[in-house]
């Protein structure tokens, strides 16, 4: 189906994770930006269940071996298919033999390539993502390389054929790519575990404070730096459970967002968690970007994910109507 012509180790066979398996010590992985691959399997007609690309290495070139329809979402980049310039967040055909090449973002830091169909690597515990740490998943638990060969899955039932030309524009997305361009962005919280045991001082600058992402981020998490948070007391803690989202911090004060592949336990106290809703939105901030927390209730948190997944299924509602009168 599709060929790539360019190495980035840092460019993966992810779709949404392998859930269920913490106690095991996995990570649950799986796309950093959950809902840029789900709307982009979306337009091409697949399952959300579908593996794709997430590319944060550019460009990113791949060549057709046969007729697809292709997607990109996710970070704000120029798409080229041949010379041929296509947007972001769009539906596309390409021919066999032409290239595809996803250019350096101008926002964000991570696209996704859906193709119709879905990736075809092995599924392995419910998942064909790659985790890095474990090696394993995606193609030989590696980035993807010059050379690879990469299949589509069997499609479900009919034919994923389907009308090219066709972009989407989710809800939050101008006000988010308008948030990115002033080198700040703000994500919902909930208290952690230990907040209490943070000193005052600490609890209202990670508040009102803005904390940079610096050059130490990956699919593990990010490392902040900004004003440091402070315990009220020492304390020790024993290891215990930690998902993706938890924000800890360790002696140093300065903040560590754990992400797609987190840490599945740790000892550090942990002073919020970023609710899933709003994951999206760190992965596509860059080194140097700043973050700012907003506190909310677990009832807003649960909210925003129901609306999160309402919008996802009117877009899909509608591709698949409009495919049907294609």
């Amino acid at each position: 189906m599709i060929e790539v012509l360019s190495s980035g180790a840092a460019n993966l066979i992810q779709d949404l994770g392998r859930r269920g398996y913490l106690d095991n010590g996995l990570s649950r992985g799986g796309a950093m930006d959950s809902l840029a691959l789900s709307v982009a399997n979306a337009m091409v007609g697949n399952d959300v269940r579908e593996a794709g690309i997430e590319v944060s290495m550019f460009p990113f070139k791949i060549r057709s071996t046969e007729d697809i329809d292709f997607a990109v979402a996710g970070a704000d980049c120029v798409v080229r298919v041949e010379d041929e310039i296509v947007a972001p967040w769009w539906r596309r055909a390409a021919k066999a033999g032409q290239t595809i090449v996803i250019e350096r973002p101008r926002r964000g830091a991570r696209a996704y390539l859906a193709v119709g169909g879905g990736i075809d690597v092995e599924m392995i515990m419910g998942s064909r993502s790659t985790d890095l740490k474990a090696n394993f998943g995606g193609v030989q638990g590696r980035g993807l390389k010059r050379g690879d060969q990469l299949g589509a899955c069997e499609p479900y039932g009919k034919p994923r054929r389907q009308a090219a030309g066709l972009g989407v524009v989710p809800r939050d997305l101008p006000a988010f790519w308008q948030a990115l361009s002033a080198g700040e962005v703000t994500v919902r919280v909930l208290e952690g575990a230990e907040y209490a045991l943070f000193d005052s001082s600490a609890r209202t600058a990670f508040a009102q404070s803005a904390y940079e992402v610096t050059a130490d981020a990956n699919r593990v998490g990010y490392r902040l730096s900004g004003a440091p948070l402070g315990l009220a007391a020492p304390v020790e803690l024993l290891s215990h459970g930690i998902v993706p989202g938890t924000v800890q911090v360790p002696p140093s004060g300065q903040p560590i967002i754990q992400l797609a592949e987190a840490n599945t336990c740790g000892g550090y106290p942990k002073i919020a968690t970023v609710i899933e809703a709003d994951l999206w939105k760190l992965a596509q901030a860059p080194v140097g970007c700043r973050i700012r927390f907003e506190s909310v209730d677990i009832d807003t948190a649960v909210c925003a994910l129901q609306e999160q997944a309402e919008e996802l299924g009117r877009i899909r509602n509608a591709l698949a109507l409009m495919a049907h009168r294609a």
